[in-house]
């Protein structure tokens, strides 16, 4: 969470006090690897927690052996080699890419889909390729998610006492939230029609996502 705001909100305000909206080349392509890397990182790690949750409310008495250390740490790695894979691809393939539409991104850090609007390359193929990839990823982990939670649902609805099951919710809602926010609004970034765009609702989802 620190790296992800670290990533775009210093920036932004150091623009704002020093009244520029300037940002380099080099400096524009690290914010958006550095975004992807640990906002990916973030959600895979969101996927790991729903897991975490399910064992220890579906299968308390595995949980030392399932989530272990050594569990853990693997779980972990993955987590942060994949972000960084994913980051790496959309970085290169959004600046592969060449600028006709001149300088000024319409958002408070380098957003790709902003990027993008300023490339005249005939790239679409190459773009819906990289969509795909992220959003079958992202998907993965949605239903991942989702399944872990009917399965923590049902255990929880058939505890006896209300003290256990609010117990169980409190630690479950929460990270549901998170999730639901996240996911939403980075879909919506994402996913958007052109029709629907506009600076203002561009801006507001990018907090949300990115920094709230």
């Amino acid at each position: 969470d620190l790296g992800t705001i670290s990533a775009t909100v210093p920036k932004s305000m150091a623009n704002s006090l020093w009244n520029t909206r300037a940002i380099s080349y080099s400096g524009c392509a690290a914010q958006v690897f550095f975004s992807f890397f640990l906002c990916s990182a973030e959600f895979y790690l969101l996927t790991i927690m729903a897991y975490d949750r399910y064992i220890a409310i579906c299968r308390p008495l595995h949980y030392g052996t399932l989530m272990g250390s050594s569990a853990c740490v693997k779980m972990a790695a993955a987590t942060w080699a994949t972000g960084f894979l994913n980051a790496l691809l959309h970085t290169a393939n959004t600046f592969s890419v060449t600028f006709c539409q001149g300088n000024a991104v319409e958002q408070f850090f380098c957003e790709v889909p902003q990027i993008l609007w300023l490339s005249c390359s005939d790239s679409y193929l190459r773009d819906i390729g990289v969509l795909v990839i992220s959003a079958c990823l992202g998907f993965g982990c949605f239903v991942f998610i989702l399944l872990s939670y009917v399965q923590v649902f049902t255990a929880v609805l058939r505890i006896p006492s209300e003290q256990g099951r609010h117990k169980a919710f409190s630690m479950c809602l929460p990270h549901l939230a998170v999730v639901s926010l996240f996911v939403s609004t980075t879909a919506f970034a994402y996913l958007k029609p052109s029709s629907l765009s506009s600076p203002a609702l561009d801006l507001v989802v990018a907090v949300l996502y990115a920094v709230l």
